[in-house]
């Protein structure tokens, strides 16, 4: 696209003038102006077709993906190639997605001359997490003398993937991520004996009838004892409820964005302790599932299946669910699910089914605690009527969840309510405390 700038459009004028007034002027200037504007419409003509000449010499080319993070300022570098390698300024447009904003609607680089490609970093923030693409890039430069504005694009294949922000909430537990030895949190004081099956040896003295191996007792024609050694590495899973309720906002922003945030800590907790992180996703029926392992790849790999996760308007199938995790999972497991149970009827198909898996796996069901869910008579002192009917409401709902606490108590099953703000710390607090008890 050729656009005219400003020196063609200040000769356009200059000769115009001469020519409007053509009937009281002189007919020697008015046929020499008339002939400077035929000359400066061919030199218009030839710079043009030159200008589009030398912008076919330059392209733009973006990586093929881009990672950032949620709310973190982050750089797109593009490289700039040109044939022709001739100095230059040029100026280059970026049509980001609506999530994201930039200090910069167009930046300015200068192409030194010899050089054949060249580099810029766009600095941008996303403000939600997902999935975007970048298909154009767009640049404008002048041409030779400077009396067209040349505009061009080249085609760009970028993937934006903007993951969650885990930077505060692992600042909040920098002691747990340090990489020092036995400093911060990483050694726990273990209570029992272990529950891992070591090694067989000869009886001695004190040693309980309950640690005696009677078939190698028997075999071996004198008493053997059992011992047993604490279980280094667990699996524990993140079960998190994407359907309609994650979607109420609480604290400024959707429950999922806090569920999502809180099960990547974990994931890094338990990976700081040895132990293997999976994932399921669920809301009528099962969406993903990865299985429990470690390291920097399987983190990433569980960072993949969460950044595109978004509530969807259907009620949580906890049937499908359970049913789901005990046909899949054979090995003790610790399941950690994040749903919220305020709904009178969900938290009674959530009692109902749990019971599938409670035997066989630990389960801590975990929830925000809901707005207003307090004891009547707790907080500050009422000054409108209608606050009397807040707190009654708010009491109702408290006294429902803590009869479900006991129910789910009594079905081996640990309902905690958490802070919006202290979410992924409480979490993590939760974990550590069942490795230190061997509840697995």
């Amino acid at each position: 696209m050729m656009i005219p700038r400003t020196r063609l459009l200040v000769c356009l004028l200059v000769l115009a003038l001469p020519l409007a007034g053509g009937a009281a002027m002189p007919a020697a200037i008015f046929n020499a102006s008339l002939a400077a504007l035929a000359l400066l419409a061919l030199v218009a003509a030839a710079d043009a077709w030159m200008g589009r000449k030398q912008l076919g010499a330059i392209r733009v080319t973006l990586p093929g993906l881009v990672r950032l993070q949620k709310d973190r300022e982050s750089v797109i570098e593009l490289r700039i190639h040109d044939d022709a390698a001739r100095g230059r300024t040029l100026r280059i447009g970026l049509a980001l997605p609506a999530e994201f904003s930039s200090l910069h609607e167009t930046m300015l680089t200068e192409l030194l001359s010899g050089a054949a490609t060249s580099r810029l970093s766009w600095p941008c923030a996303a403000a939600r997490r997902g999935r975007y693409f970048l298909d154009r890039c767009y640049f404008e430069t002048r041409s030779a003398l400077g009396l067209w504005a040349v505009r061009g694009s080249s085609p760009a294949e970028t993937e934006l993937r903007v993951y969650p922000n885990l930077f505060e909430e692992r600042k909040n537990l920098a002691a747990l991520f340090l990489h020092r030895g036995h400093f911060g949190i990483h050694v726990q004081r273990q209570v029992g004996q272990g529950r891992e099956f070591e090694k067989l040896r000869e009886y001695v003295h004190g040693d309980s009838l309950d640690e005696i191996h009677w078939k190698a007792s028997a075999k071996r024609g004198a008493p053997v004892t059992k011992v047993f050694q604490i279980e280094r590495t667990q699996e524990v899973y993140v079960v998190l409820d994407a359907s309609r309720l994650s979607a109420r906002n609480q604290g400024g922003q959707p429950i999922l964005e806090r569920f999502v945030t809180a099960a990547l800590v974990l994931g890094l907790a338990a990976e700081q302790q040895g132990d293997s992180f999976g994932l399921i996703t669920f809301d009528e029926k099962v969406r993903a599932f990865v299985r429990a392992k470690s390291g920097s790849q399987h983190f990433g790999a569980c960072r993949d299946a969460l950044y595109t996760l978004q509530p969807r308007p259907v009620s949580p199938d906890f049937e499908e669910l359970f049913s789901f995790i005990r046909m899949r999972m054979r090995k003790r497991t610790l399941l950690v699910v994040l749903t919220a149970l305020d709904d009178p009827m969900l938290a009674e198909s959530f009692a109902q089914n749990v019971t599938l898996v409670a035997r066989q796996h630990l389960v801590l069901a975990s929830m925000l605690t809901p707005r207003g869910s307090a004891p009547i008579f707790s907080g500050f002192a009422v000054t409108q009527l209608d606050e009397v009917y807040e707190r009654l409401g708010g009491h109702f709902l408290w006294h429902k969840l803590r009869e479900l606490e006991k129910v789910l108590q009594r079905r081996g099953v640990q309902l905690s309510q958490l802070d919006h703000e202290k979410m992924s710390a409480q979490l993590v607090s939760q974990y550590l405390s069942v490795k230190a008890r061997q509840l697995l």
